[in-house]
């Protein structure tokens, strides 16, 4: 077996180096989670056994498996994640004044972008001959946690908060994992797993702590490199929660640049709820930070993110900011994202939309400019947020009546386009 690709386990603060072969999920330099971990890697190796053409054509995460920190011998847990569509979104394009692609990556198997670092995560553990995983979770990972536990074999132990989109936690029971509904925060529910994974020994997939689900995240880096090679966009979008997914995206784009896979990166925008903004806080250095998460969109509200500072590195690395956005305007973002292009966003999925809004108000991005959001989530996940965001249903009587006072009464003729096709159809 073999994971030489893989030189070290780097810690970001004191820069003391672990073996990346043992199980440690922070740095012990440091008190709490602060001392988060680094992958880095021997690219020689790497470039060795890449041997996939960069032909704009990805089936899964798993046509990078050169770039992954699994070991050679182990087969991938895998239900082909990653591999998303980016689409093309002239409407919304138009009424934003950006030359917009979205990026789809709601069409994971579970429905959400946590997929590509749980498919890393549980082949580690499986192959480590771990018997049980275990993270905390508002609903996404949780889903993403289970789902892939049960293709693996695993059994799945979740902690959530209590007030977690029942939607959502009905998805890992689903898959047979147990859901644990923690008295309190998200917070609460993260510091409690951590308490478990120390005295239980299970394996946590917490993509805040655990180095490598940053590197199943940056895959998405990487397919967008391979996406857009020749026409670099000039901004990538992205909401942010612990921190580590915009870090993971920075970090795939630009090893293919420095690499030489294509010849430029882009700017990161990364939004958050102001309702839940610590890590656009510490980017723009404020000092009343505050760490009490209060927004509809669940999959980022985070109060206490463990990754702001490789989230802050991703944004001042590419040239890029952070922007924080009411939830209103994530709300109207839901409807607007689908209302134009067809794409159904949970409030968090489409907070993009909402930040590339507000960064052509304040001049941030430019009339013309290219620009590819990236929804983390399917709309199925909240549709407590995205009824909220479009009100109740129209009820009506089962009467044409009903219609016509609703919509008036048809035009004269209406009906003729359709009448004439019938008698074409009859011959």
């Amino acid at each position: 077996m073999s994971l030489d690709h893989v030189e070290t386990l780097e810690c970001t603060l004191c820069g003391a180096t672990y073996d990346p072969e043992r199980v440690i999920y922070t740095c012990p330099n440091h008190d709490g989670v602060t001392g988060i971990l680094d992958v880095t890697y021997d690219y020689d190796v790497i470039q060795d056994r890449f041997d996939a053409p960069l032909d704009g054509h990805v089936d899964s995460q798993w046509k990078y498996d050169a770039f992954l920190p699994v070991d050679t011998d182990a087969t991938p847990v895998t239900l082909d994640e990653g591999g998303t569509d980016l689409l093309d979104a002239p409407r919304l394009g138009a009424e934003l004044g950006v030359d917009l692609a979205v990026k789809n990556d709601g069409a994971n198997p579970t429905g959400c972008f946590k997929d590509r670092a749980t498919s890393v995560a549980v082949t580690k553990a499986r192959f480590g001959g771990q018997d049980v995983v275990t993270c905390a979770s508002t609903g996404n990972a949780a889903a993403s946690l289970a789902g892939y536990a049960a293709r693996a074999g695993l059994d799945a132990r979740i902690f959530v908060p209590a007030a977690a989109p029942e939607g959502k936690l009905v998805q890992p029971r689903v898959y047979g994992a147990d859901v644990l509904a923690v008295d309190g925060s998200y917070d609460e529910a993260y510091d409690l797993s951590l308490e478990v994974t120390d005295t239980y020994g299970w394996y946590n997939r917490n993509a805040a702590i655990n180095p490598f689900q940053i590197e199943g995240k940056r895959t998405v880096g990487h397919e967008l490199a391979e996406q857009t090679q020749g026409a670099v966009p000039d901004w990538i979008v992205f909401s942010m929660g612990d921190g580590c997914t915009i870090a993971g995206c920075w970090k795939g784009f630009r090893e293919f640049a420095e690499l030489g896979y294509v010849d430029d990166t882009p700017r990161m925008l990364g939004v958050q709820s102001a309702g839940a903004s610590a890590i656009h806080d510490a980017f723009h250095g404020h000092d009343d930070v505050d760490d009490v998460a209060d927004t509809l969109a669940d999959a980022i509200a985070v109060g206490r993110p463990r990754n702001t500072l490789k989230a802050c590195r991703a944004l001042e690395e590419s040239g890029g900011t952070a922007l924080a956005v009411p939830d209103e305007d994530i709300l109207s973002a839901v409807t607007t994202l689908g209302g134009t292009e067809g794409i159904y966003a949970e409030p968090a999925g489409a907070a993009p939309v909402a930040g590339i809004r507000r960064a052509r108000e304040e001049g941030i991005i430019e009339a013309g400019e290219s620009v590819v959001a990236v929804v983390t989530g399917m709309g199925l996940k909240d549709t407590a947020g995205a009824n909220e965001a479009v009100g109740d249903v129209t009820g009506i009587a089962p009467s044409l009546d009903a219609v016509e006072a609703t919509y008036g009464a048809p035009e004269p003729g209406a009906t003729d386009g359709a009448a004439a096709a019938y008698t074409d159809l009859d011959g």
